[in-house]
């Protein structure tokens, strides 16, 4: 413990962030030119070598979740058709892998196309270099891909146009259900009018005859004559005039409507006959929907109408006044859901727009509105200058606010993750009322040398940007309805990997590294001022792994300094130890992580609590027979007497207890966010001590203080070593 004292400056850099002009050559140096990244990421420098779920193709030939798949599982596809098994069919795997590896390549530069166009590409540019032969086979292999589409990227654009791929196949089994029901109606209308005119004097007429007759045999009658022999006693119109408006009008409606396109029509129809219903803001697709709202009414008027009439079920007397004051504050969550679905893309640098200001109103207020929210940058600059890390303020706290309202579907991940979750995707979009996706699609502005993918999974591998779902229609409770899949190590605080690396030795070392919210942070050049690197000669006991620095109180973390492991240019292992401003926004991260983790039902406090009541009522239990096997045997009536008797007992609490009045918390949550292993919620979502040991007396303190309603007790100090303890005690004398 008295390495601190050998180097000062390792601990005054991380109070204060700041390298001292005496040792700025010699014990610590600036990381800001030195290119580094966490440790863990030293095999991903080359992505094009790498499988993964990049490119992505976006097939036009399937419906629902199906319409996405990764170009591995289609080249793994390919090779188990045409690839024969055993040493055979080796040969053609692994140039199968050369031709998947060459496309990646190709798409990571820029190229753009099918995978048919990019497929034959990659196997003239192999056979070029093996042999024709080998591009004849490839080429042929090529034919046999299960799909066939557009190949992206992990791209900034990329979220936007799977979303909006996947949208439209929801709205095209939407338009092929709605325009079999409207076929059907506009006939069953179509014949009730037809079939009274052919019974009217009207339809009764010569002309009308020789039309309905039609063919060849029509210069075989005399349809003057004929018309007046069935003519006679022909009513002038079979139908009531006010039914026949109802059904010509009706019929009208659902023949004129705007809504769907007709069945032949193209995606890429701009006709002004049909509206569009994909947006680049909130405020312009909340306005289209309100002016579209009467005609739309309408329309489920005239479909309910129709169907009335189909039956012949309408009855004037019952309905005539109902569909009187049918309007558009009659819809109901039904009626929208068979129509489509507004979508809304906004574009990275237009989230905080006066035109997106109503998105969380737009989506409590339950529009059939599905919004894709995009972030690139989850460390922003001007938070940082003001002291504190903002990180998800307005982005990966967005999600978690929308999930707060209810009644809805909420999906968070970052781009990187967006194929694995394209399932999930497609049902939110495929679901009834509002939908929110909340993606980071990463930045090689905001990452240095990390191109958008790594970047993107880096965040959620950090717990910066974890992925989740919410379902409101999954279910009544949460485990139905929350969902934290696809996480790394999800039960832990951090995704740990292990690290391997040759030590100055030359030998072989593996030891497990956790990757924690300051690697991310190691990520971004603009950080480079939370980082001092230290050389390998001043390494001592006293730094400490952020994570494990986490894991300390606050006596012990302030005699230790946190690192990481970083890697150089060159890969050389380095150690950077991180200021107190962004181990602050780490456990931070970590907080909220821990929140996540309890609606997935991980480290569930309410069921550790209920665990630990039974543990210590079993164990209280236990106890007399242990001590008096010989004693008499407790009545259940005695001890649920002794029980209601402790249990209408008046708590008493001395001076030097610490204690919280949780039946007067108004869960402001202020205590939590100084330590939430201290103090936790119960069911009641009020505080009490969840663990005395894990805090200082000074967090106590600090507690009581910031108590919205002096609930807060510290009682007496647990260690009398703790430092500042006299000022402590004057401070916390008002609330013991």
């Amino acid at each position: 413990m008295d390495m601190p004292a050998k180097h000062p400056d390792q601990l005054i850099f991380h109070l204060t962030g700041r390298l001292q002009a005496s040792v700025r050559e010699t014990a610590l140096s600036a990381t800001a030119s030195l290119g580094l990244r966490p440790a863990l990421l030293a095999p991903y420098r080359d992505l094009g070598t790498l499988r993964h779920d990049f490119p992505l193709l976006l097939d036009d030939r399937c419906q629902g979740s199906h319409v996405v798949h990764s170009l591995t599982s289609l080249v793994d596809a390919v090779l188990k058709d045409v690839a024969p098994r055993g040493i055979e069919g080796e040969r053609l795997r692994r140039h199968g892998l050369q031709l998947e590896c060459a496309i990646r390549r190709a798409v990571d530069q820029g190229a753009q196309g099918t995978l048919a166009e990019l497929w034959d590409q990659a196997a003239v540019e192999l056979g070029a270099r093996e042999g024709e032969t080998l591009e004849k086979v490839l080429s042929h292999a090529g034919g046999a891909l299960p799909a066939e589409g557009e190949l992206l990227g992990c791209t900034p654009d990329m979220p936007a146009r799977l979303i909006s791929h996947v949208w439209r196949a929801a709205q095209r089994e939407k338009a092929r259900l709605f325009h079999a029901d409207l076929a059907r109606l506009v006939l069953k209308l179509s014949d009730i009018l037809r079939a009274a005119f052919s019974h009217s004097q009207a339809g009764r007429q010569p002309q009308s005859l020789r039309s309905s007759l039609g063919g060849p045999h029509q210069d075989a009658f005399d349809f003057n004559m004929l018309s007046r022999i069935v003519g006679k006693g022909a009513p002038r119109d079979e139908l009531p005039a006010d039914r026949r408006a109802r059904l010509v009008h009706s019929l009208g409606v659902l023949e004129s409507q705007r809504f769907f396109a007709a069945p032949d029509a193209g995606e890429d129809d701009s006709s002004d006959t049909v509206f569009g219903f994909a947006f680049d803001n909130c405020a312009t697709a909340a306005q289209a929907y309100r002016d579209r709202l009467a005609e739309l009414a309408e329309l489920v008027k005239a479909i309910a109408v129709a169907e009335l009439e189909a039956q012949g079920h309408y009855r004037p007397a019952e309905h005539d006044l109902l569909f009187e004051s049918f309007d558009q504050n009659t819809l109901t969550s039904e009626d929208l859901a068979r129509f489509p679905d507004y979508l809304v893309c906004i574009p990275p640098e237009r989230n905080e727009a006066t035109e997106n200001v109503n998105l969380m109103e737009m989506l409590s207020s339950g529009l059939p509105v599905k919004v894709l929210v995009q972030t690139s940058d989850l460390l922003e600059e001007a938070s940082i200058g003001t002291g504190h890390f903002a990180f998800g303020v307005r982005s990966a706290r967005l999600a978690t606010t929308a999930m707060g309202l209810g009644g809805m579907f909420v999906l968070q991940s970052s781009s990187a993750n967006l194929v694995a979750m394209h399932t999930r995707i497609a049902r939110g979009l495929a679901c009834r009322g509002p939908a929110l996706f909340s993606v980071f699609t990463g930045s090689a502005q905001t990452t240095g040398a990390l191109p958008p993918y790594l970047s993107a999974a880096v965040a959620m591998q950090s717990r910066a940007f974890p992925a989740f779902s919410y379902d409101a229609a999954a279910g009544s409770n949460w485990a139905a309805r929350f969902s934290l899949e696809n996480n790394p190590q999800p039960d832990d605080d951090w995704s740990v990997e292990t690290l391997a690396y040759v030590d100055n030795a030359q030998q072989r070392v593996s030891t497990p590294c956790a990757f924690t919210f300051a690697d991310f942070a190691l990520c971004d050049d603009r950080q480079a001022t939370h980082f001092a690197l230290v050389p390998s000669a001043h390494w001592d006991a006293t730094m400490l792994p952020v994570a494990d620095w986490l894991l300390l109180d606050e006596r012990d973390a302030a005699q230790r300094v946190p690192y990481l492991l970083a890697v150089d240019a060159r890969d050389a292992l380095q150690r950077v130890i991180v200021d107190a401003r962004l181990m602050q926004a780490t456990r931070r991260c970590q907080l909220l992580w821990h929140r996540l983790q309890e609606h997935g039902g991980v480290h569930d406090s309410h069921a550790e609590r209920l665990l630990a009541r039974e543990r210590a009522a079993w164990i209280a239990e236990q106890q007399p027979l242990a001590t008096a096997p010989a004693a008499a045997p407790v009545t259940a009536a005695t001890a649920g007497a002794a029980t209601a008797e402790v249990e209408t007992a008046a708590p008493v609490h001395s001076r030097d207890e610490t204690w919280i009045d949780t039946a007067r918390c108004p869960s402001c949550n202020e205590c939590q966010l100084i330590n939430d292993r201290m103090f936790g919620y119960d069911a009641k979502k009020q505080a009490y001590i969840k663990d005395l040991k894990a805090g200082s007396y000074r967090q106590l303190v600090e507690a009581a203080e910031s108590c919205q309603v002096a609930i807060i007790h510290p009682g007496k100090p647990r260690d009398p070593n703790e430092p500042g303890l006299e000022d402590l005690l004057l401070r916390a004398e008002p609330f013991r």
